[in-house]
């Protein structure tokens, strides 16, 4: 069942690069957090994505929200792919699937490959409340980050 605007996020726990465990309520009454979920590492679309974020980190940073972009590919595969694109954000492996599943942000099948992220944004609020929520069915789109800038204005 897909997350919308309106629900608790769901709280989750995932390992970033480092292998450090990050939870969604680390952020709860600190910062608005923009939630991204991208289906693999070192993909034309998920690279243009995630590196669009990284050049525009500092309009979120402005709007005070942390970036958190997810995928089930393993931590040490999402090392190699910060590294090589110079991410400045933290990337979470979804290597059990239980946020993307948690979040509705689920392929059961994607190109022949069981269970992987679909691209999806949420903006989570520092209550946890879900204030934008967009999952996409095509892998090839991009989030309307001009919309996700303006929810998270919205909160400022």
């Amino acid at each position: 069942m897909a997350i919308k605007e309106g629900n608790k996020a769901p709280d989750f726990k995932l390992k970033n690069t480092e292998k450090q465990e990050i939870r969604l309520s680390d952020y709860s009454g600190k910062k608005n957090v923009l939630l991204l979920f991208f289906p693999l590492a070192f993909t034309g679309v998920c690279t243009k994505e995630l590196c669009s974020t990284r050049d525009n980190l500092k309009s979120y940073e402005n709007l005070d929200a942390e970036v958190l972009a997810v995928s089930v590919d393993s931590p040490f595969t999402l090392g190699e792919f910060k590294k090589a694109n110079n991410l400045n954000f933290n990337l979470l492996s979804d290597f059990n699937k239980t946020a993307s599943q948690s979040y509705g942000a689920y392929y059961e099948d994607f190109l022949g490959f069981k269970g992987v992220s679909k691209r999806s944004a949420f903006v989570i609020d520092k209550s946890g409340d879900v204030k934008y929520a967009e999952v996409l069915e095509d892998a090839g789109q991009l989030p309307d980050f001009s919309a996700i800038k303006e929810t998270l204005n919205t909160l400022n």
